[in-house]
């Protein structure tokens, strides 16, 4: 069997954010083989620190095509960095991320990969054993009625289904987003070999130009609608993460409160990264948490794939 591959794409701004992250990682990841840093390629040395025999820092230009390239900082809209090309309006440094994830995991020396991004933060031990090929993966598919009310949602459905050439689906309807993010590398090539038939271009292109699309809901949809990959995957209603999504900074009290919510199968916490919540803040509250964590119940397999669906 083949160990699980991490993928988290990073830049300058979440430094701090992902050196928690990776910290949190070394202590409680098991059965993984590389935890990949994607990172812009003007924020490497800010990220050198953290490469070691376990994690290897990536540049984009090395996962990108060449006529994509990153704008100046001095050209920048919200103090975030752009890339421009002849082909498409310039691409944010959120959609290249995006990208980036899909690129890696076709090219990346691993048969699976788990997605994590800069803002998560284990505390319990988490073994990836169970989901090294060919063992089935977790495809998280969140309720339709949790998500029938998100602003970008239909959005999303609509871009995935058109570049898939699926046909419409009608609202509400599945979500694919979320934290702990499992992806099989066939799987991805698969999804991208079909973008290309659909829309007669190169995938990189054909999302430069859709603009408005997720790439989990793009992977999502894909699996649900091709037997041979789902046959690769176990439909799961949850991820073993607690999660703040606002855009409201929390104190120590309210991450407290948020934590105390975890269930024992939960092994790791995210506080969003634009809710401008202190790492400091972020640290203090889970390492209190983590000391008052009592051994897990044997009765409860909470790195177990049951444990997630």
């Amino acid at each position: 069997m083949s160990p699980v591959a991490l993928l988290t794409p990073t830049y300058g701004r979440d430094l701090h954010l992902c050196t928690l992250l990776c910290e949190s990682v070394d202590r409680h990841i098991s059965s993984s083989s590389k935890h990949y840093l994607l990172v812009p390629d003007c924020d490497l040395p800010l990220f050198a620190s953290l490469a070691s025999e376990r994690r290897i820092i990536v540049p984009a230009s090395t996962l990108l095509p060449k006529w994509l390239r990153p704008l100046p900082w001095i050209v920048q809209r919200n103090q975030r960095q752009y890339w421009w090309s002849l082909r498409a309006k310039p691409a944010s440094g959120w959609h290249v991320q995006q990208i980036l994830k899909i690129a890696a995991t076709m090219v990346l020396p691993s048969e699976r990969f788990c997605i994590l991004d800069s803002d998560i933060v284990f505390f319990r031990d988490f073994d990836l054993s169970r989901f090294e090929y060919p063992n089935p993966i977790p495809l998280l598919s969140m309720p339709d009625e949790i998500v029938a009310t998100q602003e970008r949602h239909p959005r999303w459905v609509e871009t995935s289904h058109a570049l898939l050439g699926l046909p419409p689906r009608p609202l509400p309807a599945p979500d694919f987003i979320g934290h702990i993010i499992f992806w099989d590398r066939d799987t991805t090539r698969a999804m991208v070999s079909r973008i290309e038939q659909v829309t007669g271009m190169d995938w990189v292109t054909a999302l430069c130009r859709t603009r408005q699309f997720s790439e989990y809901m793009l992977y999502g949809y894909f699996v649900e609608n091709d037997a041979e990959a789902m046959r690769g995957h176990v439909p799961c209603r949850k991820t073993q993460c607690v999660s703040y999504w606002d855009d409201e900074s929390l104190d120590e009290a309210d991450l407290r409160k948020l934590l105390r919510n975890a269930v024992e199968t939960d092994v790791a916490f995210s506080v969003t990264s634009f809710s401008g919540t202190p790492v400091d803040t972020i640290r203090a509250a889970v390492s209190e948490h983590k000391a008052k964590l009592a051994p897990p119940s044997p009765d409860i397999p909470h790195n177990s794939l049951g444990a997630l669906c």
